[in-house]
């Protein structure tokens, strides 16, 4: 096959080879000039391609997502927005994060989209302390309910610069609406903000934008953990809803570690004091006000990733990623663990491991001896700390991925029981595991690695 030829800047033409062959030899250069440091990167691949990956705020970036992180962008600097840099040399750059913001704006069906942000983290905090002053009252689902830190957690900032207040869940771990709207008329918060972290069911935005309006605050929603569910259409979309939505890029949209920040039919409100729209307050909000120089080989990467959730293989991928989940929710239930809420929505499971009188960090590092990921969680109600907790959160993205299917989700739920079976938790911090069930199980794991493996990355 002829090597493709594209146009270089300068008006020459080069071969599409020279950037795969740059790449290729900076990687012979590491290997070479750090070989410690190259041995650690190798081990990591071989980890990920080996171990049967259920964290659920992880996924699997396809390997073009990877390419576009490690190019020459990394050497740009550009302070501002494409056409009003504070550096020369950005020609390509802008034309680069303008493609991603109109991929980001289609995928989604958003009106605005900010694709500067380094995080999810980072794309809440832009928002909040843009629509907020210091001691504003910000009201969100509470960390154990499953909420997020940025939503209000008295370990982040936004717990200790705003006056942060939260709603729960009920009973049957569902976000309760009517202590929504009895916590917002009693508060009065700026800000309501929704999603979650630790919450496998659909919310509602709609009613939680009724509730906002009621009050007189603006909805942030903070969709991080579903936004590829979102895309896709299987989860119900806060875009034209919520004045702000934001997401990480990374979790379920398959991308680089990056945020991402959207608007829909508010895109043109009034911002807070009438100074502007929305819009223009979320420009400001990233740069200057929380950001400077943004990373331009990210942005590439997050075009990239953006490109991909727009096919139909993406929304298939999303319906197999829910699938998963309810049967992984389905086949552990049956093998005797409390799935809470009694099972999921969307991608997450989470378990109650109080009757199995281990905690979710003796679970978590008795599984990972398995080569079974996945991640303490707390969960309502929970004594223990977070460091050690009662729950265990697990996800379907990876898997998904690799195209496990139901009797996958099966074989996932026996194995997960049969470790656990066999794991005796000594102490919160402390267990015993048999060494057998351990070669059993890690041997299986990587049969199925084998049998499955992540699309585009070596196999072995």
């Amino acid at each position: 096959m002829a090597v493709p030829v594209v146009a270089d800047p300068t008006g020459d033409s080069m071969p599409g080879a020279e950037l795969s062959a740059f790449a290729h030899q900076s990687m012979e250069l590491l290997a070479r000039r750090d070989p410690e440091l190259y041995r650690l990167l190798v081990a990591d691949l071989r980890r990920q391609t080996d171990t049967l990956m259920l964290v659920a705020a992880s996924s699997v970036a396809d390997p073009s997502v990877l390419a576009c992180e490690g190019t020459a962008l990394m050497n740009v600097t550009g302070e501002g927005y494409p056409g009003a840099r504070f550096h020369a040399g950005c020609g390509v750059v802008d034309d680069i994060e303008r493609l991603a913001v109109d991929r980001a704006k289609t995928i989604f069906g958003a009106r605005y989209a900010n694709v500067q942000p380094h995080s999810g983290s980072s794309a809440n905090l832009c928002a909040l302390f843009a629509l907020l002053s210091p001691g504003d009252t910000i009201l969100g689902l509470d960390l154990d309910s499953g909420g997020h830190l940025t939503h209000g957690s008295a370990a982040s900032v936004t717990g200790r610069y705003f006056n942060s207040v939260a709603y729960e869940v009920d009973e049957q771990g569902l976000i309760d609406y009517d202590g929504v709207r009895a916590a917002a008329e009693r508060h009065h918060p700026k800000v309501l903000i929704c999603g979650a972290s630790a919450y496998p069911r659909v919310i509602d935005f709609a009613r939680l934008r009724e509730i906002a309006d009621e009050i007189g605050a603006y909805l942030l929603a903070d969709i991080s953990h579903i936004a590829g569910l979102v895309a896709a259409g299987v989860h119900p979309s806060p875009i034209d809803h919520a004045h702000i939505t934001t997401t990480s890029t990374y979790k379920q949209l398959y991308g680089p570690r990056g945020g991402l920040i959207l608007l829909g039919k508010d895109a043109n409100a009034p911002s807070p004091g009438g100074k502007g729209t929305l819009e223009q307050l979320m420009q400001r909000a990233v740069f200057p006000l929380a950001q400077g120089t943004p990373n331009m080989a990210a942005i590439a990467a997050k075009a990239r990733a953006f490109a991909m959730v727009g096919t139909e293989d993406f929304r298939n991928l999303a319906r197999l990623i829910a699938h998963d989940a309810r049967t992984l929710a389905e086949e552990l239930a049956a093998r005797g663990f409390r799935v809470l809420t009694g099972g999921t929505d969307t991608h997450m499971v989470l378990l109650d491991l109080q009757a199995q009188g281990m905690s979710g960090l003796v679970a978590e590092r008795a599984l990972e001896e398995c080569l079974i990921v996945t991640n303490k969680n707390r969960i309502p109600g929970d004594t223990r700390p977070a460091r050690i907790t009662s729950g265990l959160r697990l996800g379907t993205n990876t898997v998904a991925m690799r195209g496990m299917r139901a009797p996958e989700m099966r074989s996932c739920a026996d194995l997960v029981r049969r470790v656990l079976d066999a794991t005796d938790p000594l102490t919160d911090t402390d267990y015993a595991l048999d060494p057998a069930v351990r070669g059993v199980v890690a041997d299986t794991i990587r049969d199925h690695c084998r049998s499955f493996p992540l699309p585009g990355y070596p196999s072995r």
